[in-house]
């Protein structure tokens, strides 16, 4: 990732067909309309961007054909050289956990770079996933501080004397410290970019944090540096601001290099 972001820049794009997106760009809520979206991204966008974030249920939506469709998509984005960042959120125990990770493997038909999960069934859940991903040269970005609304409810309450945050972020940070102790680490976090302050410790983590919310959420770029300042290892990512520039291809990449550029600044 490190070498992608050197030679890309840390734009993060996610793909995430949802209904009014595909009936905005006039291919249609179906799935050949799922598949013209899919292909326009890929091109315009793998051949430049860092990371591209597909969105799972937007594709699951669509049953086995979806997924397909996706299937053939992550094959093209990581030929371009783009990294694939899987945005499902599996969280499972024992050999469901070890099923989801699979998505890591070499041996997958739609192998990814890396895979979103969930921690909130214990850090022991999520044991096979950190395994597929050493194994595999794979990455894990586990929710951590999300910046949806009501977040607080669970991710505020408390482990000990630490929020329940701050016990992932401490989780994360010790598998790091022993599969890369002079890191950076494979594996991270996800804090929104939309946060009014920062209510969790980072300096311990070792690794990258996937930074969701730019743009129509209504987080800036000074809002990452606020956050996150600029010595951390961030992924910023960005969906609608750059998907509604679709679907003509020269606008999605001038859309991705606008914000690319500012990234950079």
């Amino acid at each position: 990732m490190a070498a992608s972001v050197a030679e890309r820049g840390p734009l993060c794009v996610g793909i995430d067909p949802h209904r009014e997106l595909l009936v905005g760009w006039g291919v249609g809520d179906d799935l050949d309309g799922l598949r013209r979206f899919t292909d326009a991204v890929v091109e315009a966008l793998a051949g430049s961007v860092a990371v591209l974030k597909p969105q799972m249920a937007f594709y699951e939506r669509f049953g086995a054909r979806g997924v397909a469709v996706l299937e053939d998509a992550v094959a093209g984005i990581r030929a371009a050289g783009a990294l694939v960042l899987l945005d499902a959120k599996r969280g499972d125990i024992g050999s469901t956990m070890a099923a989801y990770a699979d998505y890591l493997g070499s041996d997958h038909p739609m192998q990814v770079d890396a895979l979103t999960v969930s921690p909130f069934l214990g850090p022991e859940s999520l044991a096979p996933a950190v395994r597929a991903a050493k194994s595999s040269g794979g990455g894990l970005f586990v929710l951590a501080r999300t910046s949806n609304p009501d977040a607080g409810t669970f991710q505020h309450a408390r482990v000990g004397e630490v929020s329940v945050a701050q016990a992932v972020v401490d989780t994360v940070g010790r598998w790091n410290a022993e599969d890369a102790p002079s890191g950076p680490g494979s594996f991270g976090v996800v804090v929104g970019a939309t946060l009014q302050e920062l209510d969790v410790d980072l300096d311990g983590l070792g690794g990258p944090i996937l930074a969701p919310g730019l743009g129509a959420q209504g987080g800036s770029v000074a809002d990452l540096r606020r956050l996150f300042g600029s010595e951390r290892a961030v992924v910023p990512t960005v969906s609608r601001d750059v998907l509604a520039a679709g679907p003509d291809a020269a606008a999605l990449r001038a859309a991705a290099d606008r914000w690319t550029a500012e990234l950079s600044a």
